[in-house]
């Protein structure tokens, strides 16, 4: 019998988060362990009149390239050609839904990082096109995740408690999920209302004294329409006003390969040092990848108290409520950020306790709570 959730979860995907219309053509990108889901979205397009494209890969966390095979028999010149059919689509359709389903998330960890970085700059121009015509309107994309045994293993939990917990963020248990989310947008858009016009911001804690600036930025209100589930406002900050210090309290993940312990110093916008407990070359060849890399791209708070555990996963973890983040690399040209880089890496820090941050002097934010007068 099918899943009652599934459905619902398409539902919240095809009407809320990518407002798909009768006309627009979709691509569906996933692998083979997500099909109960891309069967269901392709069928309710199918039923809103719109074009679906389903473009399905074999199992791996890495969009694009079938993950470590293509990473491990591509020579140099297969690994620097941009994905003919995905740039295609990134160009020209209205829309894309992308549903993460690995089922082996270490399945890039061994593999050489010059060719990780090589691909990446391959697939820059998609990421760019992506943003680019997100900021213009003209691409409605949002980001997803379907429960595997790898993201269970990632999260220690079993199968089914991993699908009741995603199932239950993304709120497919709801009678009416899409009215959720717009809830969501309501209860958030009274801090980004008050951000509006604002220029400094400071957080200081256990793990972090960083000042940077937001002056002539817009605080992006983030509720279901680019990631599923979701919870957060962000901004990309001034991009050489950035200075102080970070360390980041939960493993920063990025290309199948985990960073423990990263501690960032930034001085005028720029990481200037890097260190951390674990895979630290790794961390330091990857912000090393093109200039854009070491400058944040992206400053957010996530807001989702229904998400209090770690999992592994950014998609979820970067929207915990009482943390922060921020992202190295490209940043979203909506917001006005200029960054421009082949990654955008997210960073969390968690806020919960002994911290605040201030904006323009005045306390904003308390051990992961908004305190800021409405």
């Amino acid at each position: 019998m099918a899943d009652i959730r599934v459905t619902k979860f398409a539902k919240v995907l095809i009407e809320h988060s990518a407002r798909v219309a009768p006309g627009d053509r979709f691509l569906l990108e996933g692998t083979t362990a997500a099909e109960p889901l891309l069967r269901e979205l392709y069928i309710q397009m199918l039923e809103k009149g719109a074009h679906p494209h389903l473009m399905m890969t074999l199992p791996g966390a890495m969009p694009f390239s079938q993950d470590e095979l293509y990473l491990t028999y591509a020579k140099d010149e297969q690994l620097d050609l941009t994905p003919t059919f995905y740039k295609l689509a990134y160009d020209q359709f209205e829309g894309r839904i992308r549903v993460h389903s690995a089922t082996n998330t270490r399945g890039t960890t061994n593999i050489d990082p010059a060719k990780l970085q090589r691909r990446g700059k391959a697939l820059a121009p998609i990421t760019e096109a992506q943003f680019r015509r997100g900021a213009e309107g003209t691409f409605k994309w949002v980001t997803t995740l379907y429960p595997t045994d790898a993201y269970a293993q990632d999260a220690n939990m079993s199968l089914e408690e991993y699908e009741n917990f995603v199932f239950g963020a993304v709120h497919a248990n709801e009678n009416d999920p899409v009215a959720f989310w717009k809830s969501v947008e309501s209860k958030q858009q009274a801090a980004v209302d008050y951000l509006k016009g604002k220029s400094q911001v400071v957080l200081r804690g256990p793990n972090v004294d960083l000042t940077l600036s937001v002056k002539g930025r817009k605080f992006i209100n983030s509720f279901g329409t680019f990631n599923m589930p979701d919870g957060e406002i962000y901004t990309g900050p001034v991009e050489d006003s950035a200075n102080g210090w970070v360390k980041f309290t939960y493993p920063a993940n990025y290309n199948g390969v985990s960073v423990e312990g990263a501690e960032l110093t930034i001085s005028n916008g720029k990481v200037i040092s890097a260190r951390a407990e674990k895979n630290e070359q790794f961390l330091l060849k990857t912000l090393d990848l093109d200039e854009g890399a070491r400058y944040i791209g992206e400053f957010a708070i996530g807001s989702n108290f229904d998400i209090q555990r770690f999992t592994g996963n950014i998609l979820f973890d970067e929207k915990i409520g009482g943390s922060f983040h921020l992202a190295f690399g490209a940043g979203y040209p909506e917001t006005g950020s200029v960054n421009k880089s082949a990654i955008h890496w997210d960073m969390i820090c968690d806020l919960r306790t002994d911290s605040e941050i201030l904006v323009d002097g005045e306390l904003f934010y308390k051990n992961g709570q908004f305190v800021f007068e409405k």
